[in-house]
């Protein structure tokens, strides 16, 4: 795999560590090389006279935790004998029907399972679908982390929050490459001719590799189904630039955190119109922070206020920066629009701006949102018609460019739906990649390689570990799938006090129900749900059944069968039996 943006600026080592860990960089180089000044090396060990030179018989494992067949949750295991490198450790969003889960991550079992092998998670860049599983997987594979300055600085600041940051390893470092030849793995990517802070793609390097020799190109997938190339990001600072212009409003803009291009251009034209900028959301203020630090973003002295002196400056006159783009129930933005923010209340005063497009599975969140401000009666754009984002994903001509410049052996998509992984190789197939030489794969395949030969052989555990709270699996099937019934049709609790010596009521039994009928205005439904239950107890009697268990699978069972029956809904059904 190789790195080929460039990269002015020199970056500083962020973790003293590094010096003091000096020697474990050697047991990690033993088959995947990494190689200096970001380029893969070329130079070949002497070979022996008399000797002939031994082929290379092991293939190349390349394992996909996560990423392929959705969005987001990106995880490439490269494996080589007794070596494995993890390439991306993202998160992703719960979908709508996951009640209460945070944030979704991949499994790791195989990982963990083969803890002996692994060297590193190399990160392609910062975005949360390609780092926001760190703080949840690093303490079960404690392995050091390589990144570039910025992404690194990001990972730090997410580490440091959890008090996880001492026990980690983290380094710069700018590529690897395997021992049977050139992989290139993409990460997100676009072709921009007009960068904001940084020169664009580095082609001539891609070039370079194409002419070496490229065993295998793994390529982002998400923007596929789009013909043409992408805009360039400046085009979003136009359409700032506009709706600054002659705003006597508060502005408030929400973009992603971790897009620095996006927000540098936001305090261009804060700037430019003589507005303060406030920043609310803790990875907002701490991304402007590390990026500042490092240089890959500008902003003016004096420009930055407290959050708690934006009520002294006139709305005409400022500009806040917000997280929230995706509608998420602890952003800063979320709380604005419901009112649970501590310094700003939404108004009639407020132009709001959400600078992003939905990531699949988002739109109710973000629509929620939406609808919420408009309450407040707030100015709220949003059209993706107007320019307030453009994609940071490729689109065809540039995919084509990148097939084109590397000349791969192999192809293989990734980092998207499975639709767009089939347009992706149908894309590099027109572009001279044999159909025999792509494999479309699905999350937990292993894709063996060799300088011969491609294919699917087998597959690893995978899937999704739920996120809730400070509870990372604990959440499985059965208990999504009683949060399920409980959304849709609530719960009914049947308390009945029974004799130790007999097994028989001692009382009536207690009905008390949750988001299934409001007792006080249903009495006789409740009493035919006692009715139905001291039924069931009985004809436990009659068949002299005195385990608790049986009893209450006969009350549930009963109940039940009566509910679907009398009223078409299947509410869950908790038995309780108190021995007096």
């Amino acid at each position: 795999m190789a790195n080929t943006k460039n990269n002015n600026k020199k970056p500083k080592e962020r973790n003293t560590e590094e010096r003091k860990n000096k020697d474990n960089k050697k047991n990690s180089n033993k088959a995947i090389n990494k190689s200096k000044n970001g380029k893969a090396s070329s130079r070949k060990r002497p070979v022996p006279t008399g000797r002939k030179v031994q082929k290379k018989t092991s293939k190349l494992k390349i394992i996909p935790l996560g990423g392929l067949g959705e969005i987001g949750k990106n995880m490439t295991v490269f494996e080589y004998e007794n070596d494995i490198i993890l390439v991306d450790c993202g998160m992703g969003f719960p979908d709508v029907d996951m009640y209460g889960i945070d944030v979704v991550i991949p499994d790791i079992t195989y990982l963990k399972e083969n803890i002996s092998k692994v060297r590193g998670i190399v990160i392609t860049h910062g975005h949360e679908d390609h780092i926001g599983a760190i703080p949840y997987v690093i303490n079960e594979l404690d392995v050091p982390i390589y990144g570039t300055a910025l992404t690194n600085a990001i990972i730090e600041l997410k580490l440091e929050e959890r008090d996880l940051l001492k026990n980690t390893q983290i380094f710069t470092k700018n590529a690897i490459t395997t021992p049977i030849g050139v992989v290139i793995h993409t990460g997100d990517f676009k072709i921009d001719v007009s960068p904001i802070n940084s020169e664009m793609i580095d082609l001539t390097r891609f070039g370079e590799l194409g002419k070496q020799g490229v065993l295998a190109l793994l390529s982002d997938s998400t923007n596929v189904e789009k013909a043409g190339h992408t805009d360039s990001e400046r085009k979003v600072g136009d359409g700032f630039e506009k709706l600054f212009y002659g705003c006597t409003k508060r502005i408030i803009v929400t973009t992603f955190a971790s897009n620095v291009d996006r927000i540098q251009q936001i305090i261009n034209a804060a700037v430019k119109y003589k507005r303060k900028v406030a920043v609310t959301g803790r990875s907002m203020e701490n991304i402007i922070k590390a990026a500042t630090e490092l240089g890959y973003m500008s902003v003016p002295a004096g420009t930055l206020v407290e959050l708690n002196q934006i009520n002294n400056i006139p709305s005409h006159r400022l500009c806040i920066i917000s997280t929230g783009s995706q509608g998420e129930s602890m952003s800063a933005l979320y709380r604005m629009a419901f009112s649970n923010h501590r310094q700003i209340d939404i108004d009639a005063g407020d132009r709001v701006i959400i600078s992003a497009s939905a990531i699949p599975g988002n739109e109710n969140m973000i629509s929620r949102v939406i609808d919420e401000l408009f309450t407040k009666g707030a100015e709220v754009i949003y059209d993706r018609k107007t320019d307030l984002h453009v994609s940071g994903h490729a689109s065809q001509e540039e995919q084509k460019m990148i097939l084109a410049l590397t000349k791969p052996k192999y192809f293989i998509p990734v980092h998207g739906e499975y639709r767009m992984q089939v347009k992706h190789a149908e894309l590099a197939q027109e572009m001279g990649v044999p159909s025999k030489n792509t494999v479309i794969a699905e999350n937990g395949n292993v894709i063996e390689l060799s300088e011969k030969s491609i294919k699917l052989n087998g597959s690893v555990q995978s899937g999704a570990v739920l996120v809730d709270g400070m509870g990372v699996g604990e959440v499985g099937s059965i208990v999504l799938r009683d949060r399920h019934k409980l959304a849709e049709d609530g719960m009914i609790a049947v308390i009945i006090a029974m004799s130790t010596y007999d097994m028989r009521p001692v009382s009536e039994p207690e009905i008390i129900t949750r988001g299934f009928v409001y007792v006080k205005e249903h009495e006789d439904l409740i009493d035919e749900l006692k009715r139905v239950t001291m039924e069931s107890v009985d004809s436990c009697d009659a068949r002299n059944i005195r385990d608790i268990s049986s009893i209450k699978s006969c009350i549930k069972s009963n109940l039940s069968g009566y509910l679907y029956k009398k009223m078409r809904c299947s509410p869950m059904i908790l038995p309780v039996i108190a021995e007096v």
